[in-house]
């Protein structure tokens, strides 16, 4: 199971029977897919409107079997088969239409998307007149088309207007999830994240598995039992360590109960997934994830003697670029003031390693750093109380902002308490906490309380010398 953003890959392996047989495979470049399958299933004498919304439709469809490891999680060497019963029509070697060709050339790298969602839409599709079903009618689109529908209105004719079209989504080398060691105790990162927030999941479901209280992508003791539970439903050998099996295993079970293969997929949200990696982040750019970045460069900044503090602009200036290349130094890293997924990972790490060891006992003198999980609804931990002191004590002046409980428990009046405090300073309103959110709360507290906005990371209180 990916938990990033999706990507075009460059290859695409297709098994030329039924999932089970002991047909061929044959690997080819993404876009000669897509233009073998757009001229196996439709005809090339169809107008280009109806063409494109088929080609939407095609790439999607393939791109959720990649997405979500539909047949490699079952231990298949292949990512999608031939045949109509269960994915798409594609005849090798079979003779490419040019307008079909032109188009797909242009159109391969975007994909349809639930509004709010990271994972391209299962776009179910058939015929419409020898099969009907929920999804797209190919023969549908004609009729459509005549009547004069763009291609974005024949996708939301079928699958509802609350969907989006990404458009040139990068295309990289597609590899498969499993991160090639073994995940157990001491184990740390955003591998070891991705199992935690699925078992999680999967738990809603088979509610012998424990809930993990933490997502922080530590391989803790609550984390090792509920991957035991889970082996030992699934009958799996019982170690509580994450192998090759295991870890497709839940991938498996996990898109299962979120039916990610289904037209009523529940969705993956990206607020689900916030610490993982998903673009490369380059100077000039933003936005709130620049804002992220910038908070986990002055956290660490402020306890590593090498690594040059930072302010949180939103902005990718000039500093923020030199403020990598010193953390990206630290680490041993290509210095180039780019962030990637490396870079990213090693970020993170730092920071949980400064998290894990700042006490939460004096939050209400001492601002908190922000805990490095998101805090939702439905989440219970010390840092949702904290975050709900801070949010009664800010609605003594704000009033705009309610109060609530110091439970300890992210019920919906924590989240309308934060939705309220994210329209006030101008953030994205989605009642989700991040480092963003939890910073912006932070700093406004320690501004009302003490007279001064003062952020966690500028009394750190101990400094880490690099060697």
């Amino acid at each position: 199971m990916l938990t990033g953003e999706p990507f075009i890959p460059q290859n695409i392996t297709v098994h030329l029977g039924f999932p089970d047989s002991d047909a061929p495979n044959v690997t080819l470049p993404f876009p000669d897919y897509i233009k073998n399958v757009t001229s196996s299933e439709i005809f090339p004498t169809w107008s280009e409107v109806a063409i494109r919304s088929n080609i939407y439709v095609i790439v999607t469809f393939a791109l959720n079997r990649i997405y979500t490891e539909w047949y490699r999680s079952r231990g298949y060497n292949f990512d999608i088969t031939s045949e109509t019963q269960y994915d798409q029509k594609f005849i090798e070697g079979r003779q490419i239409y040019q307008n079909i060709s032109r188009l797909v050339d242009e159109l391969f790298d975007d994909y349809v998307r639930r509004i709010g969602r990271i994972e391209p839409l299962f776009t179910a599709f058939c015929n419409g007149t020898t099969t009907t079903c929920n999804g797209l009618s190919q023969w549908g689109t004609v009729y459509l088309a005549e009547r004069g529908l763009i291609p974005f209105e024949i996708l939301q004719y079928y699958y509802g207007d609350d969907i989006e079209i990404v458009r040139n989504a990068p295309v990289r080398f597609n590899t498969m999830s499993y991160p090639n060691q073994l995940l157990g105790a001491g184990s740390f990162g955003m591998a070891v994240q991705t199992i935690q927030i699925q078992l999680n999941r999967i738990s809603r479901n088979y509610p012998a598995i424990p809930k993990i209280p933490n997502s922080n992508g530590n391989y803790d003791s609550a984390t090792e039992e509920a991957v035991r539970t889970f082996q030992e439903v699934f009958n799996l050998a019982p170690t509580g360590t994450v192998n090759k099996s295991t870890w497709y295993k839940i991938a498996y079970i996990y898109a299962s109960v979120k039916r990610l293969a289904e037209l009523d997929s529940e969705g993956i949200t990206r607020d689900e997934f916030p610490l993982q990696f998903t673009e490369n982040l380059t100077p000039n750019m933003q936005n709130e994830q620049i804002r992220g970045l910038q908070y986990f460069l002055a956290v660490v900044g402020a306890y590593y003697e090498s690594v040059l503090p930072i302010e949180i602009t939103g902005i990718y200036d000039q500093q923020t670029e030199n403020s990598v290349r010193s953390f990206q130094q630290v680490y041993g890293l290509p210095e180039t003031g780019i962030v990637d997924e490396q870079t990213w990972n090693d970020l993170y790490r730092a920071y949980a390693g400064i998290v894990a060891s700042v006490p939460t006992e004096d939050a209400e003198w001492i601002p908190q750093l922000y805990p490095g999980i998101v805090l939702q609804e439905g989440v219970t931990n010390d840092y949702v109380r904290i975050l709900q002191e801070y949010l009664t004590y800010i609605h003594r002046t704000v009033t705009q902002i309610p109060e609530v409980r110091n439970t300890g428990y992210f019920g919906p009046l924590t989240k309308n308490s934060v939705i309220a405090f994210q329209n006030y300073r101008g953030l994205t309103p989605n009642g989700v906490v991040g480092a963003v959110t939890w910073d912006e709360i932070a700093g406004l507290y320690s501004d009302l309380r003490f007279g001064y906005e003062k952020r966690p990371y500028q009394s750190p209180g101990y400094t880490i010398r690099s060697s």
